[in-house]
């Protein structure tokens, strides 16, 4: 144990779990997760470094490691190590101009939006009696239908805080003074416009081999 133990706090996204960005070699998702927990363990042990989850962030990451059947060794993990807390959505102040900002934005993205159906439907127009080679049953049209959700949610909703949990998430960072840990673009975004610490999932656990091979050279800088 050090003398001066840091007094880091992280929150923790989703995407840090789940990104194939943390592993290593063919390791699957389980051992990824269990390699991760490990090290946010032996850092709150050894630095005093703290990692926190809102409850909505903590609920959508159990359901998906529940639907990769990953081992109830991962959820005890997370749930001994990660600290679960709600944001103090009454207290933390967001400045006005950012919020004018995300209107101005999601209006924007509206706009690009209607462009992206409209381009759609006279494309329908134009190939509605033709089908798909190689897909018989699905004509031109449930192409251009089909092609027009993934650019439509593409063009609304990548890049931008999208969800209540992104927005738990950057709250609770501001209330801790915490840095933000996350693969997703949109996050990283408010995380500036915030003035928020932020770290790109898969620099995350270099970074805490670093501070433990402060302490234990030997042990984690041969793992890395």
């Amino acid at each position: 144990m050090v003398d001066r133990p840091l007094k880091q706090r992280f929150v923790l996204d989703t995407s840090l779990f789940l990104t194939p960005e943390i592993r290593s070699g063919d390791e699957d998702l389980e051992a990824a997760c269990l390699e991760l927990l490990e090290l946010i363990s032996e850092a709150k042990l050894v630095h005093n470094i703290s990692c926190y989850m809102p409850p909505s962030i903590q609920a959508e990451l159990t359901t998906m490691l529940e639907d990769r059947a990953i081992s109830d060794d991962v959820l005890t993990k997370l749930d001994t190590w990660v600290i679960t807390k709600s944001p103090a959505h009454h207290e933390v102040r967001i400045p006005a101009d950012l919020v004018y900002e995300f209107i101005d934005e999601m209006s924007e993205r509206v706009d690009r939006g209607l462009r992206v159906s409209e381009k759609a439907v006279r494309k329908a127009e134009e190939s509605r009696a033709e089908t798909v080679e190689e897909h018989d049953h699905m004509t031109e049209v449930d192409k251009v239908i089909s092609d027009l959700r993934d650019e439509y949610r593409d063009t609304l909703r990548q890049g931008v805080l999208d969800s209540r949990e992104d927005f738990d998430l950057l709250i609770l960072a501001q209330e801790l003074d915490a840095g933000v840990v996350t693969e997703d673009q949109g996050i990283i975004n408010w995380a500036e416009d915030f003035g928020l610490r932020y770290l790109k999932g898969r620099n995350f656990p270099p970074l805490l081999r670093e501070y433990l091979a402060a302490d234990d050279p030997d042990r984690w800088r041969d793992e890395s």
